[in-house]
């Protein structure tokens, strides 16, 4: 017996699946690029009908899109780690010298908050009327910034054994020194410190604990030795 009229509908069936997958993909994408650019330009405290309003949708929409307030913030801050990582990214596989790399990866960095501080400070705190206490997307890209890093450190050591228990440790403490001193700076602007100050903080800092750490485990690298000829 065939089966014809049954592929037929099938098809018909997945034929309007894709076409509504696809077709929710781009509201999706309308409504997260309106939203952070509502959050660049007014800061974090932006209403569902403002962003439908900026994305030309139906406030409806935005809720037939994502499931609640926290998943489309918790879309947003995807949205803005990917922005931001394609920039530091890389950075986060250098070549050069070590001092020449640790300057891009901090001047990376830097730059882009001073151009989006308002998109950096919903990545940590979210909107006033939607705080979070800790997000997947933002843990997440700190522990593979970190692990990417420790890849770097294991293979400086690799030639001292020793010096593999201190990789992971210092890759870690490298982000949260970087993460903290960052987010104070940007919630303290009245301390009268620059972005060019507080890059070079940043510089300094990132050096002394890879240098001090690495001699303690007799490894030593100087601020011009080439990245290639530690790996």
């Amino acid at each position: 017996m065939s089966n014809t009229g049954a592929d037929v509908g099938t098809e018909q069936t997945d034929g309007r699946s894709t076409r509504w997958d696809s077709h929710k993909a781009e509201r999706r994408d309308l409504i997260l690029d309106a939203a952070i650019g509502a959050i660049n330009e007014l800061g974090a405290d932006i209403g569902v009908s403002e962003i439908a309003g900026r994305a030309d949708l139906p406030r409806s929409v935005v809720y037939r899109i994502f499931k609640d307030r926290n998943d489309l913030d918790e879309q947003l801050r995807a949205r803005i780690v990917q922005m931001l990582m394609r920039d530091l990214a890389p950075t986060l596989a250098p070549e050069g010298a070590v001092d020449a790399s640790i300057s891009q990866a901090v001047d990376t960095y830097v730059n882009w908050i001073v151009a989006y501080p308002r998109l950096h400070a919903f990545l940590g705190k979210g909107s006033p009327k939607h705080r979070t206490s800790g997000s997947r997307v933002v843990t997440g890209a700190k522990t593979a910034i970190a692990v990417q890093l420790t890849g770097l450190l294991l293979a400086v050591a690799r030639k001292q054994p020793s010096a593999y228990q201190i990789a992971e440790p210092l890759a870690f403490g490298l982000v949260g020194l970087v993460d903290a001193s960052v987010n104070r700076w940007l919630n303290n602007p009245s301390s009268g410190v620059t972005s060019e100050q507080l890059a070079q903080f940043l510089k300094r800092s990132v050096w002394h604990l890879l240098d001090v750490n690495m001699r303690a485990v007799d490894i030593v690298i100087e601020p011009s030795t080439p990245i290639a000829a530690l790996v």
